[in-house]
């Protein structure tokens, strides 16, 4: 079956060994929390680094003991704050993942930072401890959007950060979030024409989205806050895609835009649903078909380790339907989209089993996708609809 229509035309190169697997490290404590944050996040006056260093390493030796014939090809230390870390527990950790599973050659070592004086000072030392990329938290080119955010920072010290990032990694990505209340096309295009005058090679760039149980919810509840409307959100993106392709940095997903080659690894390794492993509190892993979940809670991540020996609170088998559900959800936000033939094989699932061909074809007669030689992308019309088409074209795994 055969559906041509304007699709995105990028291809990203897949790393060839496919025996490796992704690493990710959760660091869950922050200084203050963002109004806009849903992540596992937490302030603590006090966080005991030998304790936590301790910790993580049981975690990680856990997973060892259950997948060990893998290499690792990336490494992210996500949060939370990673860039608090003290640089020596950034070093054991690297440490123990090539001594226990092996580093792959030219592995992807990501950190993400905020960009304040103090952390910016350790960057030295942590491009030392084996980081060999970091993803900077700038969100804004504005102080009062800053403030506004709630942010610790202000331009200044956000774009002295930057250079500091890009005198001592290899690779440098930052984060810009947009459609904010009020703000215009002209306003949204001459911040983003800035921010490419930076020279970076990848750029994250997010809406404004008002996530459950943050303080931006409880405002627009309470009216205080009045989020961009869906039209308005519509014309951002478009123009966020025109102007990132006119400057050479094309989006390769969704909300990430990066020069050829410069796509960061290990969150393709999600998007193409790899196996990656997840340890530290709150941290998720997809490894030999088995989802795995660990405490989110600080405290009962490390009672979950001296009592059991790892952080896991759950692990869960998945079935051939529900892996094919993930791997379509997180595939078709990339713009080379999902190879069907190659999911049927990993799952045992016909195609009529993963994909609802009738609303494939209602949706690519609108534009909004296409099914060419057995893979499945979203068009740039339809990405902006992602979560609408997502639920039409998965086919019910119940056959309902």
């Amino acid at each position: 079956m055969s559906m041509l229509h304007d699709s995105p035309s990028n291809s990203i190169a897949k790393p060839t060994d496919d025996d490796a697997m992704a690493l990710y490290i959760h660091w869950p404590f922050c200084i203050a929390k963002c109004p806009y944050c849903d992540f596992n996040s937490h302030v603590r006056d006090q966080i005991d680094h030998h304790a936590w260093l301790s910790a993580l390493l049981v975690d990680l030796r856990h997973e060892y003991k259950v997948n060990q014939k893998r290499q690792i090809s990336s490494v992210f230390f996500g949060g939370g704050t990673p860039s608090l870390m003290p640089p020596h527990l950034v070093a054991k950790l690297i440490e123990e993942a090539d001594k226990l599973w092996g580093l792959t050659d030219h592995c992807e070592i990501t950190l993400e930072a905020n960009p304040s004086s103090v952390e910016a000072s350790r960057f030295a030392d942590l491009a030392q401890a084996g980081v060999n990329r970091v993803s900077l938290g700038l969100q804004a080119l504005d102080d009062k959007i800053l403030e506004f955010l709630g942010r610790a920072h202000n331009v200044a010290e956000g774009l002295v950060a930057l250079d500091t990032a890009q005198e001592n990694f290899d690779r440098v990505s930052f984060d810009l979030i947009y459609a904010r209340p009020d703000q215009s096309l002209k306003n949204w295009q001459s911040e983003l024409e800035q921010a490419l005058r930076f020279g970076t090679d990848h750029l994250s760039l997010y809406q404004l989205t008002i996530e459950p149980s943050t303080r931006f919810e409880t405002l627009v509840r309470t009216g205080a806050l009045i989020p961009a409307d869906d039209d308005h959100c519509a014309d951002m993106f478009a123009l966020t895609q025109a102007i990132t392709q006119a400057h050479g940095l094309p989006a390769y997903e969704i909300s990430n835009h990066a020069r050829a080659g410069q796509e960061s690894r290990h969150n393709l390794t999600y998007w193409r649903y790899e196996d990656y492993v997840g340890v530290g509190p709150g941290a998720h892993g997809r490894r030999l078909n088995c989802a795995t979940e660990r405490h989110k809670k600080p405290e009962n991540f490390l009672s979950a380790i001296e009592r059991n020996g790892s952080g896991i609170k759950s692990e869960q088998m998945l079935s051939g339907a529900v892996r094919a559900t993930e791997a379509l959800m997180m595939g078709l936000r990339l713009t080379e989209g999902v190879d069907l033939n190659a999911l049927s094989r990993k799952t045992g699932l016909a195609l009529s089993q993963m994909i609802d061909a009738a609303r494939v074809q209602k949706m690519a007669a609108l534009g909004l996708c296409v099914l060419d030689a057995d893979r499945l992308t979203v068009t740039s019309k339809g990405l902006p609809l992602l979560d609408a088409i997502l639920a039409e074209l998965i086919a019910d795994p119940s056959g309902n």
